[in-house]
């Protein structure tokens, strides 16, 4: 089965009679994303936009499963290696790229695939962000050195100004407590409630989400068993690497699990085997936390499995062919 604009050059179409299709792979780490992806971008004639907010970052290789140029198989892939570890990159500015390369791929007649596990991203993609105040650097700072002295305080604070985004907010997670709590005292308004006003959502593709849902034992097997492979085959001289390139270990993409415990190994904090422990668990909490995000994530199709298991590839395959099939006015031949 192939993709083919049903226009051409000689019998154009208006640019919304016919909406394109838009598949998104989402998943928590370790669930195969990356190889469901190719596998649906070789079949259904697609390219790939990837939807991980460490892979936007160059050099950061290992430690986020970035597949190399062979491993992609000759599929473009778009937003990898698009930023300095050094540079701010936000999710509106993921939003913004993501949507001008979807509309690229679309303009080709071919398919977009977006495939990732950050679930902020995708939802910012699709659903937009709101018109929230710009970034406000002192105060950040005098936030930031409130959490340092009080860990903890910034949520706690947040859940008096706001419970709703305190309730939704992982305790841990610092950047969105502190941008949450950024937005509460600029606008002297609840963050959540900006939240759900005026959001720029994608508009003009149907859009098919597919949510990979792997056995929770079998999938933190593999992923400690991927955090010893990183740390055998180089993420502490990919690290070394990186520092002496300039950059420093105050780095945001350095805040990531396995990245953290190898600078810790570099300094003499951790030794191997805890830096591999605490790697470990780490990812395993991340998973959790993703997929407690995609279970909230509207719309989403599950697939029970791993992305690259025969079944859930066949599963999904089939679905994506539904999803073409369903309407004759998708622009798309069948």
């Amino acid at each position: 089965m192939s993709i083919r604009p049903l226009h051409n050059e000689t019998s154009p179409v208006e640019p919304d009679a016919f909406p394109p299709p838009l598949v998104a792979v989402a998943g928590p780490t370790g669930s195969g994303k990356s190889e469901l992806a190719l596998c649906l971008a070789e079949e259904f004639h697609g390219e790939i936009i990837n939807c991980d907010s460490l892979q936007v970052f160059r050099h950061f290789d290992i430690g986020t499963a970035k597949l190399s140029m062979a491993e992609r198989r000759g599929i473009p892939h778009h937003l990898i290696d698009i930023v300095d570890p050094d540079q701010l990159f936000t999710a509106g500015d993921y939003a913004r790229r993501a949507r001008a390369a979807i509309r690229e791929i679309s303009g080709r007649g071919l398919l977009p695939i977006i495939a990732g596990g950050t679930g902020f991203y995708l939802r910012a993609l699709l659903d937009g962000l709101f018109a929230g105040p710009s970034r406000d650097e002192r105060l950040r700072e005098r936030l930031a050195a409130r959490e340092a002295r009080k860990p903890g305080s910034l949520h706690r604070l947040l859940s008096r100004l706001d419970a709703d985004a305190g309730g939704k907010i992982h305790p841990n997670d610092v950047p969105k407590v502190t941008r949450a709590m950024e937005i509460c005292l600029l606008t002297r308004r609840k963050a959540s409630e900006l939240f759900r006003e005026g959001r720029d959502a994608l508009t003009g593709y149907r859009v098919l989400k597919l949510g990979l849902l792997p056995d929770r034992d079998a999938l933190y097997q593999r992923l400690d068993a991927r955090c010893e492979i990183m740390f055998s085959t180089g993420l502490v001289e990919e690290v070394r690497g990186i520092l002496a390139m300039g950059f420093r270990p105050s780095a945001k993409p350095f805040e990531s699990h396995g990245y953290k415990q190898a600078l810790q190994l570099i300094s003499g904090e951790l030794n191997l085997h805890n830096a591999i422990f605490y790697a470990r668990r780490n990812t395993r909490n991340y998973a959790k936390r993703q997929l407690t995000w995609f279970r909230r994530e509207t719309g989403l199709e599950w697939l029970r499995g791993f992305g690259d298991s025969a079944e859930v590839r066949d599963a999904a395959a089939e679905r994506v062919r539904e999803f073409l099939r369903a309407d004759r006015q998708t622009g798309v031949e069948v």
